[in-house]
């Protein structure tokens, strides 16, 4: 078969396949572009089950762009606490603010504007413009390289930008006149259920006749990806810190700075441990473990003006990043005075406070000058109802359910 008919196969069995089986899911009840497009950013290396039930509960929230645009930004956050990336969630309402200020509130049918909206890339710029416009734009992200790469049977990198660019030329030539937004939602299924990262499922796949890749034997060796670099380790150390007097049965928590990773979510206070202290997470060193947990007293104490000892490990937890691998330690602390604390740190350790100055959004030089009692805006004392309203990040709102249990 030449070339030609091998894609107009491809096309027209795949999109007949896709047109019996598509599953039912919410954001394909109609092609609203922000249905979409709130559907797309959330699908971003996210499993569509887990999608699901966030992106019904942020529809109902956030009906329209307008709703998102104006709703507070902790609101936003909060509705997407769990599903992680939430650099995605600020982006997607900084877009739907510039819809709203240059575009009236409607997303605009015009493939630069929308390609010009905060957070919005190549291919989420595909997924709209097809499936809520139908026009014949690529949508190419990792499910639809993985496909075309073993039909085709194409041998380079899809981890270098030049093989996206040669992919998304090829998936915009299989585009059928007429029926973008379904074929591109059909390459996108197909890579999802059928053609899978791993031990690809050939015989139910409707476009196995012609799939160069299994007619040479190489569909599992297919698509040729560089690894990424392992996420670096870093050592934590953190504080569930007991409130008493009016803060009793609540524990302190701070919000994070504007800017960086997880800005502006709460978290439990913590410190980051230089690399060659990995035996302080030792549980078999029992006196590095008191140095660990007079230090981060320590810088509780510098940051907030308050007596705060810890008293005993809670638990060890890890949480991965796309870039950066946590490995924490966190302690039951209180305030009080110093009996049943641990043991004074050693003189090594003031370097190490010290480094900590730099590392959170509140200069240990001022909390010198807080009245007795007074705390940075950062901190805060929460029980379990605030912790319902605040966004915490995966790791804490885990930790933090373990405690309130």
């Amino acid at each position: 078969m030449e070339h030609k008919d091998v894609k107009i196969y491809f096309s027209s069995e795949l999109l007949s396949w896709y047109r019996l089986i598509k599953r039912d899911l919410p954001w394909r009840m109609n092609r609203d572009p922000y249905r979409v497009w709130v559907s797309e950013i959330m699908l971003q290396q996210t499993r569509v089950d887990t999608v699901i039930p966030y992106y019904n509960t942020f529809m109902s929230k956030f009906p329209t762009v307008q709703a998102l645009a104006e709703a507070p930004e902790s609101e936003v956050l909060k509705c997407w606490e769990g599903l992680g990336y939430y650099s995605r969630a600020r982006n997607l309402q900084a877009g739907a603010k510039e819809v709203v200020e240059r575009y009236g509130g409607i997303v605009p049918d015009d493939k630069a504007s929308v390609a010009g909206l905060k957070g919005v890339g190549p291919y989420t710029t595909g997924a709209i413009m097809s499936i809520a416009f139908n026009r014949p734009e690529p949508a190419v992200d990792g499910n639809v390289m993985r496909v075309l790469s073993r039909y085709f049977c194409l041998e380079e990198d899809i981890a270098k930008p030049a093989t996206r660019v040669r992919i998304e030329k090829l998936a915009a030539s299989l585009i059928p006149e007429g029926a973008a937004g379904d074929f591109n939602q059909a390459l996108m299924e197909l890579g999802a259920l059928v053609c899978t990262p791993k031990s690809p499922s050939c015989l139910p796949c409707p476009v196995m006749e012609h799939c160069a890749a299994r007619l040479d034997g190489r569909e599992s060796e297919l698509p040729i990806k560089t690894k990424a670099k392992p996420p670096r380790p870093e050592l934590r150390a953190a504080a569930i810190v007991l409130g008493s007097g009016v803060n009793a049965g609540k524990v302190l928590v701070r919000q994070r700075p504007d800017t960086g990773l997880l800005a502006q979510m709460w978290e439990l206070p913590h410190l980051l441990l230089p690399a060659d202290k990995a035996d302080w997470l030792d549980e078999k060193a029992p006196k590095e473990q008191g140095e660990l947990a007079e230090l981060i007293g320590r810088m509780l104490e510098e940051d907030t003006g308050l007596l705060i000892r810890p008293r005993r490990w809670f638990m060890d937890a890890d949480h991965v990043f796309s870039h950066i691998h946590w490995k924490m330690r966190f302690y039951l602390a209180d305030l009080g005075d110093e009996s049943g604390a641990y043991a004074p740190a050693a003189e090594e350790t003031v370097g190490i406070a010290a480094e900590a100055e730099a590392i959170y959004s509140v200069n240990a030089a001022a909390a010198s000058e807080y009245k007795a009692g007074e705390m940075p805006s950062v901190y805060r004392w929460i029980d379990k109802e605030d912790m319902e309203k605040l966004p915490f990040p995966n790791l804490f709102l885990r930790i933090l359910k373990e405690f309130w249990e």
